[in-house]
């Protein structure tokens, strides 16, 4: 079955360049477009995709509280919002990736990027690099940097090996780093991730990272080469 998408955008040469890229994907097919926030919501119920590329910005109901509006709804678990945005970390990401995306990409993003990233979304995992975990966490330490950390109860469900793994994909590592930081495969760490994932309720690895700064599992994130 091909990959079902929605495209989001309240302007129509946007959508319209987003179509042609995705229906010649092979295995992609768009199957509906809307230019609200309200549209994208009743396409997401009507058509059921497997993702939605959301733009922040429209007129009306606009790209974060649609994109709560189908996290918040059960019926749309399957559903995944890619957000599609003029920068790669701006002052909408944080919350973007708190209301239930699974991810952003950059509107000037290569068309083969574009349909990477739809894919990576699709099958459930997060679009969100490194690079982008660290400005993103950056930002949020400095917007929220008054507001108390909350700890979560279910942080107890947590084994030790558990905390590290999120700690590090907190702090921006990929799988791959962490598996050598912690001498382990990178099959492990990922089913690592995924064990913390549904234990914390967290619907990717975005949102992981989210949960683990909210909730004082993880802290500023330390300077990279």
């Amino acid at each position: 079955m091909p990959i079902r998408v929605v495209l989001a955008d309240d302007q129509d040469l946007v959508r319209a360049g987003l179509r042609l890229v995705i229906d010649r994907a092979p295995g992609l097919t768009v199957v509906g477009e809307a230019a609200t926030g309200h549209d994208a919501v009743r396409l997401a119920h009507e058509a059921r995709p497997d993702v939605v590329l959301m733009d922040i910005r429209m007129p009306g109901l606009d790209g974060l509280a649609a994109t709560r509006r189908m996290a918040a709804d059960d019926s749309l678990a399957g559903v995944r919002v890619l957000i599609l945005t003029t920068f790669e970390v701006d002052e909408y990401v944080f919350e973007a990736l708190r209301s239930g995306a699974s991810g952003f990409l950059g509107k000037g993003a290569r068309p083969e990027v574009l349909i990477e990233a739809i894919r990576t979304v699709a099958r459930g995992d997060a679009l969100l690099s490194p690079s982008a975990t660290r400005g993103l966490v950056t930002r949020f330490l400095t917007l929220h940097d008054s507001e108390p950390v909350r700890p979560s109860p279910l942080l107890a469900t947590l084994t030790d090996r558990e905390r590290q793994v999120v700690a590090l994909v907190a702090d921006g590592m990929s799988n791959t780093e962490i598996a050598c930081q912690l001498t382990l495969s990178p099959l492990t760490v990922k089913t690592h991730a995924n064990h913390a994932m549904t234990k914390l309720g967290a619907r990717d690895r975005a949102q992981l990272v989210v949960l683990a700064y909210q909730t004082g599992l993880a802290s500023a994130p330390r300077p990279r080469p």
